[in-house]
């Protein structure tokens, strides 16, 4: 039985459908609102399943530095942006530009950790980056004729694949010593929700929270919260304990593609010829990369 390979497609799922809940929440929820309750919820979830394993025992105070790097930029950054590239441009072209993740990773433990860029992942590279310029230059092209492109939408997605790539880096000695994957997450969603909460003391127009939100949007917050780092997290690492990490890193990146089908139910509109094309590029160039 192919159990691995079902269960990162499930996480790719997962993860798809956390990224549509967020979209949802557009002029209904603040930004900051937004990843207050992502990250209060997300740390709850993953320190309940921590205690649930015991990995709270095997956590070094040095892990915790590590780990803290890695909230700070995986995590406070790149989450913030990530909701508001949603926001901006919509869960489509966010999920593609996510791909980016993964060759900002590879060039930056090339740069930084002296780890070897094979002539495979250089056109794994290439594939994502020719998979994202044909989606988002047909969807850019159309723009022009219809409504302004969301650049800033696209700037934020690709800050938020560097800030996940750098999170990813920081958080690698911890991880290579051995933390627990559910104790790392929620040391790292705990350190963001503490982040957010404290910006709550600060007396400025810009971060004071929304005076009420609808406990309909606080269900689509904690539903994102649960799909992409509850459920969507713990399928991904059941996958890994399971399979090849290659082939389980490739298969749980397909979100570019299976968000495609969700837009799709969503808004109606078949979404063009390239931007499959694109995602199935992204998806490839990530499986040359992983594999």
């Amino acid at each position: 039985m192919y159990i691995a390979e079902i269960l990162a497609l499930c996480a790719a799922v997962c993860i798809a459908m956390s990224g549509m809940f967020v979209s949802e929440l557009q002029g209904r929820m603040p930004l900051l609102d937004l990843a207050r309750v992502q990250m209060i919820a997300a740390f709850l979830m993953t320190g309940i399943a921590s205690l649930v394993v015991g990995g709270w025992r095997s956590l070094e105070p040095w892990q915790i530095g590590f780990l803290a790097a890695s909230s700070l930029v995986g995590i406070i950054i790149a989450s913030t942006t990530y909701f508001a590239a949603i926001y901006s441009a919509g869960p489509r072209t966010t999920a593609l530009l996510f791909s980016l993740a993964s060759p900002f990773a590879v060039m930056l433990g090339y740069l930084f950790l002296g780890e070897t860029l094979t002539g495979r992942q250089g056109i794994g590279i290439a594939c994502v980056l020719g998979g994202i310029v044909l989606a988002i230059g047909r969807r850019s092209s159309k723009a022009t004729r219809t409504a302004p492109t969301p650049w800033l939408g696209i700037g934020l997605g690709v800050v938020t694949a560097i800030g996940q790539a750098l999170g990813s880096l920081a958080a690698r000695p911890a991880m290579a010593s051995g933390v627990e994957p559910f104790t790392a997450m929620a040391v790292r969603s705990g350190i963001a929700a503490l982040f957010f909460v404290a910006l709550l003391a600060v007396p400025h127009p810009a971060l004071k929270p929304a005076p009420q939100i609808a406990r309909r949007s606080l269900g689509f917050a904690v539903g994102s919260a649960f799909f992409g780092v509850g459920l969507g997290m713990s399928l991904l690492m059941a996958a890994l304990a399971h399979g090849n990490v290659g082939i389980v890193s490739t298969l749980s990146s397909m979100t570019p593609v299976v968000i495609l089908p969700m837009v799709w139910a969503r808004t109606g509109i078949v979404p063009p010829l390239p931007a499959w094309i694109g995602a199935a590029l992204a998806v490839v160039g990530t499986g040359l990369i992983s594999l």
